[in-house]
């Protein structure tokens, strides 16, 4: 590691870590005023909201990294510029890749780490929040629990539930199985269905077989094709349980649960999108690297560029890349794209988008 790279990253590492902070600090105080009166209606203490909000962070840094490193590119290369640092280097016959590539070295450790955090620390802390919000702050009932690629809930004092999958709108549970208990919480009752739909009737449990266990030890079964079932839980409720149920599953859970599902004969495309699409985006921020540096790049080298305007490019661009990485999944989601091209689609275009404005450089 030469000298000059060792100052072009200590540089850059000090603008990054600025940008980091500005954008994590305006994130939590948004966050923060947006559900804190929420949250005080339901008498939360302090504690509770702290440690809320704690465990939002590694998501939050998971979704800002790349923004911070878009607009600490841009910074820094106008900094150098303004500074005459460049022509400096340039004219001791320094080319333009080896100044850029401790930008290009430092973006590619943030992908390895965020990838790290989307693989596991994101779902666990998470899973975390969502239980402190839900449960203990709100009082509500929780969100469905994976425990071997399945989702658990409770749907009265003493009976369990859980299904292989559900509609996206939520009105269709399949692969049901019901766990009754009695007084003494020994196992009563399972029941297991194909499906259970919402009807104008409520829920209802459709192909079936009931298996009751009596006093004497013996075993009653009888078959049904459409049974009501009292839930409390509404189709709205299950459409926000699995608007965040990928997020709270470590990339190892999703792929196993992919399989699963394949293997069953149930719609797999929702979380297989899902899938690639967590997969992508830590690779964002080496894209991002790639697109501010070519953005700073001019003809004769670099041209030095106003803090507020970087500040405005970079948002542009992360506003861009989020709206295009957002419909990428939403398409994957409803079919109309590949789940592997959904996922990549917004990387690759502004890699594109990058590529094609580094030719236009002069090196």
């Amino acid at each position: 590691m030469t000298i000059l790279f060792r100052y072009i990253l200590r540089e850059y590492m000090k603008v990054f870590a600025m940008c980091f902070a500005g954008l994590m600090t305006v994130y939590l105080v948004v966050d923060f005023f947006e559900k804190v009166r929420k949250f005080i209606r339901y008498d939360a203490d302090f504690a509770t909201i702290a440690g809320y909000f704690l465990l939002r962070t590694p998501v939050i840094s998971f979704q800002i990294a790349p923004l911070a490193l878009l607009m600490a590119t841009l910074l820094t290369l106008g900094m150098f510029s303004k500074n005459h640092e460049i022509t400096a280097m340039r004219s001791c016959g320094i080319s333009l890749y080896r100044i850029t590539s401790p930008f290009l070295c430092f973006s590619l450790a943030v992908a390895l780490v965020l990838f790290v955090f989307s693989a596991v620390i994101i779902p666990l802390s998470t899973t975390q929040a969502e239980y402190v919000k839900t449960a203990i702050i709100e009082k509500k009932s929780s969100p469905p629990t994976f425990k071997d690629d399945r989702a658990w809930i409770q749907i009265g004092n003493q009976t369990l539930m859980n299904f292989e999958a559900a509609d996206p709108d939520g009105t269709t549970l399949q692969g049901v199985s019901l766990y009754q208990l009695d007084a003494d919480f020994r196992l009563a009752q399972v029941t297991e269905a194909r499906e259970v739909r919402y009807t104008d009737r409520g829920w209802v449990l459709h192909t079936g077989v009931r298996r009751s266990l009596l006093p004497d030890g013996s075993l009653l079964t009888d078959t049904f094709d459409s049974r009501p079932i009292q839930m409390s839980q509404t189709p709205e409720d299950f459409h926000t349980w699995l608007s965040v149920e990928s997020e709270e599953m470590t990339l190892m859970d999703i792929r196993a649960y992919v399989e699963r599902l394949r293997r069953d004969g149930y719609n797999f495309i929702r979380y297989l999108t899902d899938y690639h699409g967590r997969m992508a985006f830590p690779f964002v921020s080496v894209v991002m690297v790639i697109v501010g540096i070519a953005i700073s790049l001019r003809r004769s080298g670099v041209r030095g560029r106003g803090m507020a305007i970087g500040i405005g490019q970079a948002l542009v661009i992360g506003f861009l890349y989020w709206t295009v990485h957002s419909v990428g999944i939403a398409l994957g989601h409803s079919g109309v794209l590949t789940p592997l091209l959904a996922g990549w689609i917004a990387n690759l275009l502004f890699l594109s988008f990058g590529f094609y404005l580094l030719l236009s450089v002069r090196h």
